[in-house]
């Protein structure tokens, strides 16, 4: 019996990453077994992760740039 509570107590971590990250849009599986390897490390990078996505949304900064065809696409049909 206190394996099994042992048990239990020791997947937290990874569960929490593998929610954590399905809530972000990231693979909920990914995260699940990269948090075996590196438990706390694993949290530490998705609140990083998100971090700095957010903070990206709230400046007004894009993550990427359109293609110059697109952009002009654009333009063209406005």
């Amino acid at each position: 019996m206190p394996e099994l509570l042992l048990l239990c107590f020791m997947i937290i971590p990874q569960l929490v990453a593998g929610v954590y990250a399905h809530s972000m849009g990231k693979s909920f599986w990914f995260w699940f077994f990269i948090s075996f390897l590196i438990p706390i490390i694993s949290l530490i990078i998705l609140l990083i992760i998100d971090n700095k996505k957010s903070k990206n949304v709230i400046e007004g900064k894009k993550s990427y740039q359109l293609a110059d065809h697109v952009r002009n696409k654009k333009e063209i049909d406005k």
